[in-house]
């Protein structure tokens, strides 16, 4: 029932705006920052003002990903209640986004351009460095992800390169290690200073450490520089050697060490006669080839040079068997480059294959990357984001146990190698049992150590696991409109259940008062025909069944007042409450209209105060 609208009624979707040129600026101002930025609606000509300004705003603080407990939906054409909740809520999340400058509701649904033209700006930035970091992020993640499967031919060159390097140093410094030429006897004397223990080490790899002419010389050029105080002169006396005694001294140390040292197998830098055979016995036919080779072209030579010393028959079996072994060397050349040639024609078939299996899953890998793509366009942006830490959290635990894993071999490599030397070491000296027992404790040692860092390695898993069902058990963005839309249906089909059950109780009802009445009506006009015939035999049963009759109808009329006058009651409470409403229409025409006067009122008093300021001015 629609109630009828008096002329002073106003919509509720209008808001009073200020209008003038400075405003108008402003707004241009604030719609190019808008498109500059990227939200091209603001370019829309159908759009409001405050649909343009207020959309840009929402889209700036969700672009910038910050963290709020606000759901800013902004719809097109809202109602003014909408507005109002809509503009509170951007007015207090502005703060929590540390936003600088200050900025009220009624600003905005005013649209006060001058005063919202700041926070447009400082959103903008904001917007803009996000996006920024955000493109910085994708850029790097994407490079890891093309480095995992892919390679640039840089790469592969500088990777070359690498492993070239690494063995020309580990060949050098094979090459230039220190050799051990001497070795400590069993029984020798036992040294006590470190001085001659580190003298001792030296001789053991060949190198001398003594006394220098030059440090002398620079030690006695000081000691002639130092003036010794008269008091300390009748103390004691100062020792001078000259070079030679102390030359002699060092010579006289460095044999006495010498002594208790015994020379390690020297058959290491010589060739021996057994070697010497065996090199030749493994190249012997290489040998007896090159030297046939040399005594034919030797003679050939000879030949050349004599000629008139040989017959024409003898040079021309020579020509022809020369030129028969040229013809086997050629041919056996053919097969081997024909061979050569169908290994690489196999090969470049199966380089084929491989090009087109490659070609095929990089497209099934695009095809892959763009459904991925569309569904991240629809997810929710914090739990793609919490996603992807957690992902690359993931592949760090992966690169890092494979990086232990490897260091774990290389590890078991290195200590196995320890165990075979000192195994050999200890066949040699014959001291077997305790550097096994050694070896043994840490053996057991380091696998406990395996034992606790793969333990380790598994909760650190399991934990992974457990976040990730978390993280698919939380629901998107898509899959929480879609529950809000199918919640919205199934209420509407709930009340409209409601309805049609309300109604129908209803209609059970008074069709059961209609039974009931029909039934008593049914009841009395059966008493009445079995009572008539009686009730008219005899004058005295006539005048009590005339009475009976007269009291029936006379409680009919009681019950049919007491009915209307409900249903005047129910009548006068329908027309109380019809008149309520009208005046509460009444008070909200009046409501939006003095809220029409008072913002009128405050656009003259703002026009008053910017004319007064430019006189005062």
């Amino acid at each position: 029932m629609g109630a009828p609208k008096g002329p002073g009624y106003q919509a509720p979707q209008e808001v009073e705006t200020r209008e003038d040129e400075e405003q108008n600026i402003k707004l241009t101002e604030i719609l190019e920052l808008l498109v500059a930025a990227g939200y091209f609606r603001a370019r829309i000509k159908g759009l409001s003002p405050f649909d343009k300004v207020v959309g840009g705003m929402t889209w700036c603080i969700t672009t910038c990903s910050f963290d709020i407990d606000v759901d800013l939906l902004f719809q097109e054409n809202s109602t003014i209640g909408q507005k109002i909740a809509l503009t509170e809520k951007i007015v207090s999340v502005l703060p929590k986004m540390k936003c600088p400058h200050r900025l009220e509701p009624h600003q905005i649904q005013g649209l006060d351009f001058i005063h919202i033209f700041p926070v447009v700006q400082w959103l903008v930035k904001r917007a803009i460095e996000t996006r920024e970091e955000m493109g910085d992020y994708i850029r790097s993640y994407s490079i890891s992800q093309f480095q995992k499967t892919r390679s640039l031919p840089e790469d592969d060159e500088f990777m070359q390169r690498k492993e070239k390097a690494i063995k020309t140093v580990t060949s050098i410094f094979e090459v230039y290690k220190p050799q051990r030429k001497y070795k400590r006897q069993a029984g020798a004397e036992e040294l006590l200073d470190e001085e001659s223990k580190v003298h001792a080490t030296l001789l053991e790899y060949g190198r001398r450490y003594g006394f220098s002419r030059q440090a002398g010389k620079m030690e006695k050029a000081e000691d002639k520089k130092m003036v010794i105080p008269t008091g300390l002169a009748a103390a004691g006396k100062v020792d001078a050697y000259d070079d030679d005694d102390l030359q002699a001294a060092e010579e006289l140390r460095i044999k006495t060490l010498m002594t208790g040292m015994a020379a390690m197998a020297t058959e290491e830098g010589r060739l021996t006669a057994s070697t010497i055979g065996q090199i030749v016995g493994l190249q012997s036919d290489e040998i007896k080839q090159i030297v046939s080779e040399y005594a034919e072209k030797q003679s050939e030579l000879s030949s050349e040079e004599r000629p008139e010393r040989l017959g024409a028959a003898q040079q021309h079996r020579r020509k022809v068997a020369s030129l028969s072994k040229q013809i086997s060397q050629k041919t056996k050349l053919l097969e081997e480059l024909q061979a050569k040639c169908a290994d690489l024609q196999a090969g470049c078939s199966e380089a084929k294959k491989t090009l087109t299996e490659v070609k095929s899953y990089s497209d099934k890998l695009d095809k892959e990357l763009a459904a991925l793509e569309t569904v991240e366009s629809q997810a929710d942006s914090s739990i793609l984001q919490n996603l992807r830490a957690l992902v690359t959290m993931n592949e760090n635990l992966k690169s890092q146990e494979q990086e232990f894993r490897a260091h774990c071999r290389e590890e078991m490599a290195r200590l196995q190698q320890n165990i075979e030397s000192l195994k050999a070491e200890a066949e040699e000296n014959g001291e077997e049992k305790e550097p096994n027992k050694i070896i043994d404790q840490q053996y057991k040692t380091e696998k406990d150590k395996l034992q606790k860092i793969r333990l380790l390695l598994a909760r650190r898993n399991r934990e992974i696991a457990i976040l990730q069902r978390k993280i698919d058990e939380v629901p998107s963005r898509a899959e929480l409109t879609q529950y809000q839309k199918r919640f919205i249906e199934l209420y509407g089909q709930v009340s409209a259940t409601h309805k049609e059950t309300k109604q129908f109780f209803t209609l059970y009802n008074t069709l059961d008062d209609k039974k009931v009445y029909l039934e008593k009506e049914v009841n009395l006009l059966n008493s009445i025909h079995d009572n008539f015939q009686q009730a008219m035999a005899s004058s005295g049963a006539r005048e009590q069944f005339l009475r009976q009759m007269e009291q029936i109808v006379e409680g009919i009329k009681q019950n049919r007042m007491k009915i209307e006058k409900k249903k005047q009651e129910n009548k006068m409470r329908r027309d109380q409450l019809n008149d309520e409403y009208l005046e509460l229409l009444e008070k909200q025409r009046l409501y939006f209209k003095t809220v029409k006067e008072f913002k009128e009122e405050c656009r003259k008093n703002e026009m008053l105060l910017s004319k007064l300021k430019a006189s005062s001015s």
